[in-house]
């Protein structure tokens, strides 16, 4: 590592942090009942058959001017869909992201949540 930098390579951690978040700080921040809400941006079907509890539905599809008119922009939304072979929560990021909402990325998805043993709720 000839050019290490440790102030470029600490501004690199510390901007990744700004735009992702792991279940368990996750689980953490809905315990805490801090400033989020949760985004469940897969398909309808998927979200029914489990979901982190206290998240909605909107398919990343859908996200428009429209269909966020009523967000909060006081508040962080976390996006998630089914884990590391989906692109769907990175595009729910970057449609909220354009829309001027403060975004995080769930890493590892709803399939990281499961296997960190937390919650997941079913729609009948």
């Amino acid at each position: 590592m000839d050019n290490f930098d440790d102030k470029k390579q600490t501004a690199h951690y510390l901007n990744k942090l700004n735009y992702e978040i792991d279940s368990w700080d996750l689980k953490a921040a809905l315990d805490q009942r801090e400033n989020i809400v949760v985004i469940d941006v897969r398909a309808a079907t998927r979200y029914c058959a489990g979901h982190i509890p206290r998240a909605i539905n909107i398919p990343h599809r859908a996200m428009t001017t429209d269909s966020t008119r009523s967000f909060d922009r006081s508040v962080t939304y976390v996006v998630y869909c089914d884990g590391i072979g989906c692109n769907a929560s990175t595009k729910g990021a970057l449609n909220l992201s354009k829309l001027g909402f403060k975004t995080k990325e769930l890493i590892g998805g709803l399939d990281w949540w499961k296997r960190d043993g937390y919650l997941v709720v079913t729609v009948i």
